[in-house]
């Protein structure tokens, strides 16, 4: 399945609060649908589905690529679930949402593929670009790219910038002084629960 283009606060009623991809808030409480209203009862598969399916739609990536971050985590040393989250939070569209740059993930996501953003002074325009500590992170400099990244900002409600980043607003300048600490994860997710549902699908 491509990327998910489809109404996002529906998405946010079946699975809960995504930053990530909406800054809105459903109206109705109870996941879309005819059945929405109605107890059901959820199996152990579809619970470690609706994780997965959090993880993905949070940070806008297709399955092939969160398969192959899983396989990269795996590969990786310490907890496999922590190592995910920390290269889906490094990702470069995600940073640019982080510094409050842009209000959602799809908007950071345009921002870098129109290249409006430069790292270490170098336009950048993959969105899946793997940030690491010491980059520095900051807006072209041209008066079109200025603006938009102005308009972003001016909207309420964005997230506070997290530990491991800093960003000057006068300069539109962000720096990433290390890896994110689990803490610092917006998203309200169960990690351990993605990892066991491709364990068990492999």
């Amino acid at each position: 399945m491509s990327r998910y283009r489809g109404p996002r606060l529906r998405i946010v009623r079946r699975l809960g609060e995504l930053p990530g991809l909406s800054r809105k808030s459903p109206r109705r409480a109870y996941p879309p649908g005819q059945h929405g209203q109605a107890r059901r009862k959820r199996s152990e598969y579809a619970i470690r589905l609706e994780e997965k399916q959090k993880l993905r739609l949070n940070y806008g990536i297709t399955e092939k690529q969160l398969v192959r971050y899983v396989k990269k985590a795996r590969r990786a040393t310490g907890s496999t679930g922590q190592a995910l989250l920390e290269l889906l939070e490094m990702r470069l569209d995600n940073t640019v949402f982080r510094l409050g740059m842009a209000g959602t993930i799809p908007g950071a996501r345009q921002l870098v593929c129109h290249g409006h953003i430069t790292i270490n002074g170098q336009v950048v325009d993959i969105p899946s670009y793997q940030c690491r500590p010491g980059d520095v992170v900051s807006v072209r400099d041209r008066d079109r790219s200025r603006k938009l990244v102005e308009t972003n900002m001016e909207f309420p409600g964005l997230a506070n910038v997290p530990s491991h980043l800093e960003f000057d607003k006068n300069t539109f300048t962000g720096k990433v002084n290390s890896v994110i600490d689990r803490e610092w994860v917006a998203l309200q997710i169960n990690e351990l629960l993605v990892i066991e549902y491709y364990s068990r699908k492999a």
